[in-house]
């Protein structure tokens, strides 16, 4: 994601809804929506596995959010936008 992306409100509204819409879709595998869920819960529980780590529980989920709508977005192209 360019850096413009990356600051974008409007970006990252559309990550969140595209997100949800993923989770809660029924057409999408459980292993893919684990994909997501399971590193983000893992970091937010343990997050003192890399104490020297610059970026806090938030940062590194709305990056692992990045990267899981556009990999949903690219697998399940044919489903439709969010709700």
């Amino acid at each position: 994601m360019k850096l413009k992306k990356l600051l974008s409100l409007k970006q990252w509204s559309h990550i969140l809804r595209k997100a949800w819409s993923y989770i809660i879709s029924p057409r999408v595998a459980v292993g893919d929506k684990l994909l997501f869920i399971i590193p983000a819960l893992l970091y937010w529980v343990l997050p003192d596995i890399m104490p020297f780590m610059p970026i806090d529980d938030i940062g590194v989920t709305m990056l692992l959010l990045g990267w899981f709508v556009s990999r949903m977005d690219r697998k399940y192209a044919a489903l439709p936008a969010g709700r």
